[in-house]
């Protein structure tokens, strides 16, 4: 680990936080000068003759890399790594810091290109191809004894360790709602889903990992060994190191879920339900929401999937154009327990205030539920809609603050859900380990609300790209104008200021983890906390 003495530390906070990032800095647009643009060309020379890689560093078709879900920032790197082993990854951190401050070059690490806002890109720097990595990367499985668990490459994919953790009778305990990512990008934000209440994100599900420092250092970490590089890179966004490999909480896996939804007209009665459940031990294994605003044909879309108890009063439920509140839960199984699972689900229900009549039920696998999403993402692909800009925004929302929030935000701001899914859900946070980098508000109970809009290119109106950005703004505000103390996941600000706002009290430390693990700030570029010194005070 490096060492700093006063003098050198003050030395490197001047250099990476002596400026904020403006807009055009991260414009696709931005032109760096001659001088600059020759330094980078001999310094790319340099790497392809000095660097002794196992795998390939391509200069030429570049452009995926400059593309990520949001769709909206298109930042070209000079060069991407595909890594067959952690060496290439660590020979190249290690050339770039051994230059100095000389060099403008910059490293992203990139998996499956799911960031929103340019996060994984690395404008006329490196963006390290982390999917190519896991590829050639094996899963281990340690499942004997108290602690069983999955030692897997940081570029593996979610649910191809959920595919060959069931060959073992196990999986991963904690999930996102979208398996088609990599374990470093969910580790390097947190990893949240419906399953977060009860074990907590998937950071709080890692026993050890491997990352790479911003020093190109190899470093084996964990609760006990190396533990501030631990914590720190556990929602650290990627600012501290890459993780290359991690040891995946397991436990023993169910083989079907009953998966339910039901509809409630109240949002007080729709949260009180909600909070109970997650501070239930023997509830629902899986607990989530959403918002649904003017959507009056919503019931017969679900008999496509689900299978209504009462199709009667179903058919006679009509929202009126109001906002309902949707919650959705489950229970996983396995089959021996089949026979007695339905009285055990109807005494879980008999605790809630629902609308009786909007009752649907389906059963399931336990592959086809946690892998959902990939079968909306399989039709929008179809038609053509996937790749589209996602000006999406996910808020941490205190409990005390939650009804303010709903008042302000659903029906004033918000008239419609027809651009994307409002999910709603509480966690609880007394269950987390929260020695990590991610920020949260500073009460145990809050919930996610996720706008996840999806943008028309060519639209000038209300699912247009500028609407919704301009809805998120307005939503942003109130936030602050109303001192509702919310904290954005998967955040993304323009300035300093803003992120030191954002980190509050764990600014220091932050800023201190940055100058240990990556003084130069070489790396992660695009998630525009801090800037790379490219030049001697």
């Amino acid at each position: 680990m490096l060492k700093h003495n006063t003098l050198v530390f003050k030395i490197l906070t001047a250099l990476i936080l002596g400026c904020d990032f403006h807009r055009s800095r991260i414009s696709s647009t931005t032109n760096f000068d001659a001088s600059t643009t020759n330094l980078l060309h001999a310094t790319l020379t340099s790497l392809m003759t000095e660097l002794k890689l196992s795998g390939e560093l391509q200069f030429d078709n570049l452009h995926h890399a400059a593309k990520d879900f949001g769709n909206r920032y298109h930042l070209l790197p000079a060069a991407i790594l595909h890594p067959k082993s952690v060496s290439d990854i660590s020979s190249l951190i290690t050339y770039i810091f051994q230059m100095g401050r000389t060099s403008g070059l910059t490293v992203a690490a990139r998996g499956h290109g799911h960031s929103l806002e340019g996060q994984a890109q690395a404008h006329h720097g490196v963006v390290v191809n982390m999917e190519s990595f896991g590829q050639s990367q094996g899963m281990q499985f340690h499942i004997h004894g108290d602690k069983p668990f999955v030692d897997v490459s940081g570029g593996a994919l979610w649910i191809n360790i959920l595919h060959e953790s069931l060959k073992h009778g196990f999986a991963p305990k904690s999930w996102t709602d979208y398996l088609h990512l990599t374990v470093g990008g969910t580790l390097s934000n947190a990893g949240i889903s419906g399953q977060a209440f009860r074990h907590g994100p998937q950071i709080n599900n890692v026993y050890q990992l491997q990352v790479v420092t911003g020093t190109g250092q190899v470093v084996t970490c964990t609760e006990d060994m190396n533990s501030d590089l631990f914590y720190g890179v556990l929602g650290g966004l990627g600012q501290f190191g890459i993780i290359t490999r991690a040891h995946i909480s397991l436990e023993p896996a169910p083989k079907m879920v009953k998966w339910i939804r039901v509809l409630y007209s109240d949002f007080t009665t729709f949260t009180k339900d909600q909070e109970q459940l997650i501070s239930s031990d023997s509830s629902f294994d899986y607990v989530e929401g959403f918002v649904l605003i003017n959507r009056t044909g919503l019931l017969n879309n679900w008999r496509s999937s689900f299978k209504c108890k009462d199709p009667v009063q179903a058919s006679r439920f009509f929202s009126d154009g109001k906002t309902v509140f949707c919650l959705e839960i489950a229970k996983y199984f396995k089959q021996e327990d089949a026979e007695t699972i339905d009285q055990k689900i109807e005494m879980y229900l008999s605790k809630l205030n629902y609308n009786e009549s909007t009752l649907f039920v389906s059963e399931v696998s336990y592959v086809e539920f946690l892998d959902r999403v990939h079968v909306s993402e399989l039709k929008l692909q179809e038609k053509g809609l996937w790749d589209v800009p996602h000006p999406w925004l996910n808020l941490l929302v205190p409990k005390s603050k939650i009804h303010k929030f709903a008042s302000e935000v659903f029906g004033k701001i918000l008239t419609d859900t027809s651009n994307g899914p409002i999910l709603i859900y509480p966690v609880d946070k007394s269950r987390w380990n929260t020695k990590t980098s991610m920020v949260t508000p500073t009460e145990d109970i809050f919930y996610l609300v996720a706008f996840l809009s999806s943008a028309m290119p060519s639209s000038e109106g209300t699912d247009s790209l500028e609407y919704i950005l301009s809805q998120n703004k307005k939503i942003l505000e109130v936030c602050e104008t109303a001192k509702l103390e919310t904290k954005q996941y998967l955040p993304h600000y323009n300035t300093q200021e803003e992120w030191r706002t954002h980190f509050g009290s764990q600014w220091d430390v932050f800023v201190r983890r940055k100058l240990t693990y990556d003084p130069l700030a070489i790396l992660t570029p695009g998630q525009r906390i801090f800037q790379k010194a490219t030049s001697y005070l």
